[in-house]
């Protein structure tokens, strides 16, 4: 994903996403090794709103699979709740040009040369990742057509907005706005349905950090289809668990017939999206449903379980059943309008609380409704709500930006093909960086964190897992990065650190690169089961937040001790070159091309040298095929495919939405200890 940015001008839609402007700054980091370090005077800083996003970035080619949109500027960032700035910390200790201060916190430990910026191997990984962001640039643009041409001209001459064009108007000026799974459904199905039929997102509405959900009616009328409701649903699990606001923006034929065995009878189906309501709304977790077009079958229970809906006079409509079924079922013959149009339900059925004459009206009185919530509003918290008031030219800035341009993260992306690396279903691996696909995650943390700092645990033991504390626009975070496979040693002090942070309540950043746990007599000898499980278990029953970012591979049992899709995390975003899938290709080929042989010997059947190359050459295409970050992210296996240089700002959104997030409540039996049993 690229970061966007959207326009702010009203009625504006960037159809294009946009490179978000930074100034750059780049100098020799100190050594983590010094006992102190001097903060260089004058460097930018970054906020996520206050001025207008067209004069930062006119035009640019889209480059994101999440579509972000971000504004530059000297705002502070609310730090995050669970672990408030303290007069220590490193943000408080920015200063201003013309002063001197140091800080305790030492820098990543790295020299930026640690990268070999501009070397061959960097040059390499850098013009692959250049590829895979063209292959994203021309998804995205697609995306962003809609149903077409036609279908976007039909729609217009309807007086319509697009659902782009109706979350621009509904957010707050020149406010960010993070896309979530652009890609959904690219090539899933034999006709293509761009972004799965609907735009999900975060954005700010009326000063809160909402989730916004907007049908799409040019692409197969805004029916559902399984990829449909499947993002539909996870856009409101991100609600719930964030605790946000859920925005829905009508205009959908209901289920599409066709599939109705894989849209309506199972427990993740069609009807799952009523339920999510409902428990929702019984949870304080305001529900706003704006009717902006059809509404139909079982779609209509969206604005009738929302805690507040909006119709459009004559556009949106709101029944069961429409026309063609009345007339089927009972001979009346009636017309959309007089059946379920506006009129008829805010005056006569109840069903809607406010009848407006237009979209803009429609949107403007859905943001009047979030910006009334009381500020004591269960779903309300004071951090991730109204931005702060930019500070004076004089105060000191907020945080300080990475010591080196983010755009340096596209040539450290791991390169993992198809010749995987030796790890979980190999008998051995080598410890260290170069496991690591050639990059130390350092560097990847330098260009991430806050003034490049970071606060390194255990850095001499289990050094093939690093973990340790840094801020993300001031909000507090801890890190857990791959360095290589897990050995014993890493998987105990990873899961020593993440209990570590679940205990100081500070949020987790898991950054994947890695091929699994070590395998081989020795590793089973020491533990490494068991010890992997402590990992596991520890990362499982975690309730602080957890954003998981896939930068290289992500195989077998180490994606999930790296908080993996089925371990919950809050967010999932991948970087063009993640690779997911139970073991690299090579490694695939070789287990099932042995388990064939075998099978052949023991039925005297003959298999030449050929046909196992041929035998291999399909297995390890498939794996490979199925193991891509697009693969992945048109399942909606994760939450979009970002542009490395955009994953500052990305985690930082996410962050900003975790931070309304509040632990499980504690039955009286869960009152001890929050683990399940370490078998020791």
């Amino acid at each position: 994903m690229a970061v966007c940015v959207r326009a702010a001008r009203r009625g504006a839609v960037a159809s294009r996403s946009c490179l978000l402007a930074r100034h750059r700054h780049a100098t020799a980091a100190v050594s983590a090794d010094a006992e102190l370090s001097p903060i260089p005077a004058g460097s930018p800083f970054f906020s996520l709103s206050t001025q207008s996003a067209s004069a930062i970035c006119p035009s640019a080619a889209p480059t994101s699979a999440a579509a972000v949109s971000a504004v530059p500027s000297n705002t502070a960032s609310p730090a995050s709740p669970a672990s408030p700035a303290s007069p220590a910390s490193p943000a408080s200790l920015a200063i201003p040009a013309g002063r001197r201060s140091f800080s305790v916190v030492p820098r990543v430990a790295t020299s930026g040369g640690d990268a070999d910026v501009g070397g061959a191997a960097f040059r390499l990984r850098e013009q692959a990742m250049e590829r895979l962001l063209g292959e994203l640039r021309r998804a995205t643009d697609s995306v962003l057509q809609g149903g077409g041409p036609k279908a976007v001209q039909r729609h217009h001459s309807r007086g319509k907005l697009l659902p782009r064009e109706r979350i621009d108007r509904l957010l707050d000026p020149a406010s960010p706005f993070l896309e979530l799974s652009q890609l959904a459904g690219m090539g899933v199905y034999e006709e293509e349905v761009p972004g799965g039929g609907i735009v999900t997102g975060i954005g700010r509405v009326g000063g809160r950090v909402s989730v916004i959900v907007a049908n799409d009616p040019t692409v197969k009328g805004g029916t559902y289809y399984p990829i449909t409701v499947k993002k539909h649903l996870r856009a409101q699990e991100i609600a719930a668990q964030c605790r946000l606001p859920c925005i829905y923006l009508v205009d959908s034929g209901g289920a599409n017939l066709p599939r109705q065995a894989d849209v309506f009878p199972d427990r993740d189906h069609f009807g799952r999206i009523f339920y999510n309501q409902a428990r929702m709304s019984r949870d304080g977790i305001p529900q706003i449903a704006v009717v902006l077009g059809s509404c139909t079958a079982g779609g209509a229970y969206v604005p009738a379980m929302a805690d507040e809906s909006i119709i459009v006079h004559r556009q949106g409509t709101i029944f069961l059943g429409g026309p063609p079924l009345v007339k089927a079922a009972t001979g009346e013959e009636v017309t959309a309008e007089a059946l379920g149009g506006g009129a008829v339900h805010s005056r006569v059925s109840g069903v809607t609380d406010h009848l407006a004459r237009d979209e803009s009206h429609a949107i403007a009185i859905a943001r009047r409704i979030l910006a009334s919530l009381p500020s004591s509003h269960p779903s309300s918290s004071s951090a991730p709500q109204a931005a702060p008031l930019p500070p004076s030219p004089a105060a000191p800035p907020a945080w300080e930006e990475p010591l080196f341009p983010p755009e340096q993260l596209r040539g450290l992306a791991p390169i993992v093909g198809g010749e995987g690396r030796k790890g979980e279903g190999q008998g051995a691996a080598e410890e260290g960086a170069a496991e690591a696909g050639g990059v130390d995650m350092r560097e990847v943390i330098a260009r991430l964190v806050d003034g490049s700092r970071f606060d390194e645990f255990k850095r001499l033991y289990g050094s093939s897992l690093v973990c340790g504390f840094a801020r993300l626009h001031g909000q507090a975070v801890g890190i857990v990065a791959n360095n290589g496979v897990l050995f014993v040693e890493s998987a105990l002090k990873g899961a020593h650190f993440v209990q570590l942070c679940d205990q100081r309540r500070t949020p987790l950043l898991f950054l994947h690169n890695i091929s699994g746990f070590m395998v081989g007599r020795s590793a089973e000898s020491a533990g490494i089961a068991k010890a992997g499980a402590k990992m596991v278990m520890a990362v499982a029953c975690a309730q602080v937040p957890k954003i998981s970012m896939v930068v290289g591979g992500s195989f077998g049992a180490g994606n999930y001790g790296m908080c993996g899709r089925a371990y919950s995390p809050g967010f999932l975003f991948l970087w063009p070159s993640a690779r997911i899938s139970v073991m690299g290709g090579q490694q695939a080929a070789g287990v099932l091309a042995q388990v064939e042989k075998d099978k052949r010997a023991r039925d005297g059947k003959p298999w030449s040298e050929q046909e196992e190359r041929a035998f291999k050459q399909r297995i390890a295409a498939r794996y490979d095929s199925e193991g891509s970050s697009f693969f992945s992210t048109a399942r909606l296996w994760d939450d979009g495919i970002i542009d490395p240089a955009d994953s500052r700002t990305v985690l930082s959104l996410a962050l900003t939405a975790a931070a309304n997030a509040t632990p499980a409540a504690q039955t009286p039996a869960e009152a001890g200890p929050r683990y399940g049993v370490f078998r020791m």
